[in-house]
């Protein structure tokens, strides 16, 4: 039992590397396309690169500001994971109604036929629930939407092609247009990585897949939160004690979250720096700031659920626990056993 009264995850549970000219399965676990050029650039982008795309049965249903039906979007999501033709499971949107699947959801279908599976923002709360079932190991990374987008960086695309197809360890890098990274506290750590965008962080609490962070590094990223809603579910997790047994911080991307004149709600307020300090430094751990993993211009893709070392004085955080089995090996793989 961890000290936050539930069990801890199993295992980290790997699947395979991508193998040259392999499959991309595409669910639609959330929001759904809007122009269906948004789709077939990505399909198109990889089969640029010799990959070949599965589309889901459906992801071309919409239901306003959802992919369709949550149990049939389940479905969607556990038949790439069983068919045996689909290397890599990539979202094709994030938005909102992934915690919708999760209920409905068989997990022993997926822990049976484990795959690298990537997506960020909205994808979180699927993070987070299949790495506290099941073990799996994920990737907070691009959308197919994002891989055919005009504003994706070159950067986002070949770091999650680099992630992919090897076994993820390695530094996570800086940004390429401005790679300043600020320790909000010093030290260094080897522990577990897991979280995501915070504002799904915060959604998990009083569920069954409620976030357990005991004994890890935490990273959060978020868009267009100013800094009294970053404060405040700062301050939820602190009063519900997730973030007491903490091995670090990685602060990602906080794009949208400083105050703005579009976003006037006080006439005065702190910085978004201001609340990461007040928050963060008071835990006692490293803390580290302004990695490119959120939803700015670079996204570097990180695997959740395999060991990390946080580097703060370094300025670093870097992957030192494979994330992937070697291409072309099919079935439950556990690190460590």
């Amino acid at each position: 039992m961890s000290a936050e009264g539930a069990p801890a995850p199993p295992a980290p549970l790997l699947g395979a590397a991508l193998p040259p000219g392999g499959v991309i399965g595409v669910p639609a676990p959330a929001s759904p396309w809007e122009n269906r050029s948004d789709v077939l650039r990505g399909v198109e982008w990889w089969e640029s690169r010799g990959y070949r795309v599965k589309l889901a049965e459906g992801v071309w249903r919409r239901d306003a500001y959802v992919a369709g039906d949550a149990k049939a979007r389940a479905r969607d999501l556990e038949a790439l994971f069983a068919d045996p033709e689909v290397d890599v499971v990539q979202c094709l949107t994030g938005g909102y109604g992934s915690a919708q699947l999760i209920p409905n959801l068989a997990l022993e279908v997926i822990a049976a036929n484990p795959k690298p599976f990537i997506g960020y923002s909205d994808i979180t709360a699927l993070h987070v629930a299949l790495r506290q079932a099941t073990g799996l190991v994920t990737f907070y990374g691009p959308h197919l939407w994002t891989m055919g987008a005009r504003e994706t960086s070159a950067f986002t695309r070949e770091r999650m092609l680099a992630v992919l197809s090897g076994d993820g360890t390695g530094l996570v890098p800086a940004d390429p247009d401005d790679p300043y990274v600020r320790p909000l506290r010093g030290g260094r750590v080897t522990a577990p990585l897991v979280g995501g965008c915070l504002w799904l962080l915060a959604q998990t609490m009083g569920t069954p897949w409620e976030v357990r962070l005991d004994g890890c590094i935490l990273f959060i990223e978020d868009f267009d939160a100013p800094p009294w809603y970053i404060d405040g579910m700062l301050t939820q997790l602190g009063h519900a004690g997730k973030l007491d047994n903490l091995a670090g911080v990685v602060v990602g991307e906080m794009a949208k979250c400083d105050w703005s004149e579009a976003r006037p709600e006080w006439p005065r307020t702190k910085s978004l720096e201001d609340v990461l300090e007040e928050r963060l430094e008071p835990l006692g751990v490293p803390v580290l700031y302004k990695l490119p993993v959120g939803h700015g211009r670079h996204l570097a893709t990180i695997p959740f659920g395999v060991l990390a070392t946080l580097d703060a004085d370094a300025r670093t955080l870097e992957i030192v626990q494979a994330a992937l089995g070697p291409a072309g090996e099919r079935g439950p793989t556990r690190e460590g056993t």
